[in-house]
């Protein structure tokens, strides 16, 4: 019997609930599955990651620059420009000591800390704590940058969101750089130059697997900030062409002068820094005061160096220089962005380093028209240039420096100048200072991060620094009661095998001894191909390529449980190049002694440069 129902009856309301359960268990199945497939999820939080870190960045940069026009209205006293540096620097260092320790400095240190140190760990408060505090120091005057704080608040949203959703702790760690690339995307209108510098200086690493996600979240979050700010860029910059081929060596020179004037300003914040860390705890709260008080003092007498100075840069872009103003500005600046960081301060060194390199790009300019009339271009393109070699020696990001400096300006003739001063003043700033700033700012606070030399031995310890001469092999076909005689002179625990058409696989001494008790007269090849180890097709061949980084090999050993593995060719695996055995690997990697080396293949020395 089939029960009506009547439209008008009370129970009439309860037809449709079926349909709405179906929906809603359809939408949390939808979710389940996307938290399941973490290839899914890792590109749905970059969209929504990028969008909201773009929208926090973005009141960031208004909110900043309300209460600048606030503090500094038109026609203020000069007063202002002594107490609201020092005032702003008290008030925001007390509260960093007190409510939010972990909010000083730029941010970029205690962003790859997190990654490296804290399992992707940034607390909502210091979120919070460097977004206020940066704001008004910033706004105040004090000579620091906003890129810097931006990246640590977009790491931190990212960790935050990451955390709360209960995400494992390497999916938290990969979304860190996530959220510092749509900051600096917004933070700086570069989403290119966010991507590089996310991955060559947050990461250390251009080919992290994270870079889909990288590149997602930076696009969304530079979309957001050109639908509410707008698609101006950050500078304009006048036309500019090359005028003379003998002009380059001019852009040379001024990548000698920006690589000097870089490790002037890395060592003099790293001296200042260690003084300021000398003084007695107590002190903490009041030595950001003491940069405020400094940075007030110049800006009294030049206003020009109160806060990031962008305004500043693009009148120099323009061409508006006057020479010795503009290497005071240089030196002013270098002292005051110095020791506004050393003593404290919540802010970064992005913004002030492309003022420095501006003003010392246009100086060189100025003296070139001097000395080469009519044979070189206005200051303004050598500010340009100067800009991105300034923080090319400064921050030792050349490739970001390159694309940073072309996204920010939008003229691409400048790039071939830009590539010659930047790699000239990585060349000197590396050779003076060897300790990059964001390296050596956190040694200073004790933490031990991966540095640039790290991953450059890394990279160059490979397999064929510990290969060796594979010992004569034993025929496929002989019987394996005859290859244990093979095993009687040799120290290693597994030998070649190989056949008519080359290499077979590798014969272990313990599989010998089972082989014999089951059946004597088997002959090795079966032996192998039972066990799976044959090269061709063998589920079990363990094995090592001699171009595979070293630490591969020394896994693939400890997964496979042998302690010599075969360096077989790329291109056909049947061609055996030698061995590595674990002795060799850690001996390589300095952890074994001796002098029984192993000698250098004819392979190994075509690769060892």
């Amino acid at each position: 019997m089939v029960r009506t129902v009547s439209m008008d009856s009370p129970s009439a309301d309860l037809a449709p609930l079926p349909r709405r359960r179906s929906v809603l268990t359809r939408i949390l199945a939808g979710v389940e599955d996307i938290r399941r497939n973490e290839d899914r999820l890792a590109l749905l939080l970059a969209v929504v990651i990028g969008a909201l870190v773009g929208l926090v960045i973005v009141a960031f940069i208004l909110l900043t620059g309300r209460l600048a026009a606030h503090f500094y209205p038109a026609g203020g006293g000069g007063l202002r420009r002594i107490l609201l540096p020092t005032l702003g620097a008290l008030v925001t260092g007390a509260m960093l000591v007190r409510w939010f320790p972990e909010a000083r400095g730029s941010g970029i240190p205690q962003t790859r800390a997190a990654i490296f140190i804290h399992d992707g760990h940034i607390s909502l408060r210091t979120v919070l704590g460097k977004f206020g505090l940066c704001a008004t120091a910033l706004a105040s005057g004090i000579a620091l940058g906003r890129e810097g704080p931006s990246v640590h608040i977009g790491a931190g949203i990212a960790s935050v969101i990451a955390r709360r959703l209960g995400l494992s702790t390497n999916q938290v760690r990969w979304l860190v750089p996530v959220g510092a690339s749509a900051a600096l995307a917004a933070a700086f209108n570069t989403p290119i130059a966010a991507v590089l510098f996310s991955l060559e200086e947050i990461m250390g690493d251009l080919h992290a697997p994270i870079l889909g996600s990288v590149v997602l979240s930076s696009v969304t979050s530079w979309m957001v900030l050109h639908l509410v700010l707008g698609d101006a860029p950050l500078f304009h910059v006048a036309g500019y062409q090359l005028v003379s081929a003998w002009e380059l060596m001019v852009y040379a020179v001024l990548g000698v002068v920006g690589g000097l004037c870089s490790v002037a300003f890395v060592k003099l914040v790293l001296t200042l820094r260690r003084r300021f860390q000398s003084l007695p705890r107590s002190t903490l709260w009041w030595q950001p005061m003491i940069g405020g008080l400094a940075v007030g003092i110049i800006g009294f007498a030049v206003p020009q160096v109160l806060g990031v100075g962008y305004d500043q840069v693009d009148r120099v872009l323009d061409g508006t220089v006057v020479l010795r103003f503009v290497v005071m500005l240089a030196a002013l600046k270098i002292f005051a962005t110095a020791i506004c960081y050393a003593s404290g301060n919540a802010g970064g060194i992005f913004g002030p380093s492309m003022f420095i390199g501006a003003m010392i790009g246009a100086a060189v300019g100025a003296l070139a028209q001097i000395v080469l009339p009519g044979h070189t271009a206005g200051p303004g393109a050598y500010a340009l240039v100067g800009m991105g070699t300034a923080f090319a020696g400064i921050i030792r990001t050349p490739l970001t420096s390159v694309i940073m400096i072309f996204e920010v300006t939008r003229d691409y003739t400048i790039i071939v100048p830009l590539m010659i001063s930047n790699l000239i003043a990585f060349y000197v700033s590396e050779r003076l200072q060897h300790e990059p700033i964001y390296e050596a700012l956190a040694r200073q606070d004790g933490m031990h991060l991966p540095t640039g030399a790290f991953r450059e031995h890394a990279l160059r310890l490979r397999v064929h620094a510990a290969i060796r001469e594979a010992p004569e092999a034993i025929d496929g076909d002989l019987a394996v009661r005859h290859a244990a005689d093979r095993f009687e002179g040799s120290t290693l625990d597994a030998l070649p095998v190989e056949d008519s058409a080359g290499f077979l696989g590798m014969l272990r001494r313990d599989e010998v001894k089972r082989a014999i008790r089951a059946g004597p007269d088997r002959s090795v090849r079966e032996i192998l191909e039972e066990l799976g180890h044959v090269a061709v097709g063998g589920p079990s061949f363990a094995h090592v390529h001699g171009d595979q980084p070293l630490g591969q090999a020394l896994s693939r050993m400890g997964t496979s449980g042998n302690t010599v593995l075969p360096v077989v060719s790329r291109a056909n695996v049947r061609l055996l190049l030698g061995i590595v055995t674990l002795p060799d690997v850690l001996r390589a990697f300095g952890v074994a002694e001796g002098d029984d080396k192993p000698a250098l293949l004819e392979y190994d020395r075509e690769h060892a440069s």
